[in-house]
């Protein structure tokens, strides 16, 4: 398996109004952007071609919306990216622009 593009651990992972999880993370590898409760199941996931993701206009800089198959995903990332080696989820900014290289690369 090839290294990941992107890893955000850490995220809430909502859907609509009702949270997913708290401590989940999202991933961009070989292709693929996946979803993942904190205990490492798939909550959905889908190649990075037909992912649309975007910043909401209303939120914080901490926010980023992911639609996949069809269902609307809200991503809470960190308010700026954590400084080398400390832990914490890197700014939705990164996250949109990983998916958006990613999908360039693959297709």
């Amino acid at each position: 398996m090839a290294e990941p593009e992107f890893t955000a651990r850490g995220v809430r992972i909502g859907k609509g109004l009702r949270s997913l999880t708290r401590a989940g993370q999202v991933r961009i590898s070989d292709g693929r952007l996946e979803l993942l409760t904190s205990y490492g199941s798939e909550i959905d996931s889908a190649p990075v071609q037909a992912v649309r993701a975007s910043k909401p206009w209303f939120a914080s800089g901490a926010r980023a919306l992911a639609d996949l198959n069809g269902k609307r995903y809200s991503l809470t990332l960190g308010e700026h990216d954590p400084a080398p080696g400390e832990p914490g989820p890197p700014a939705s900014r990164r996250f949109i622009e990983a998916v958006r290289r990613a999908a360039r690369r693959d297709g």
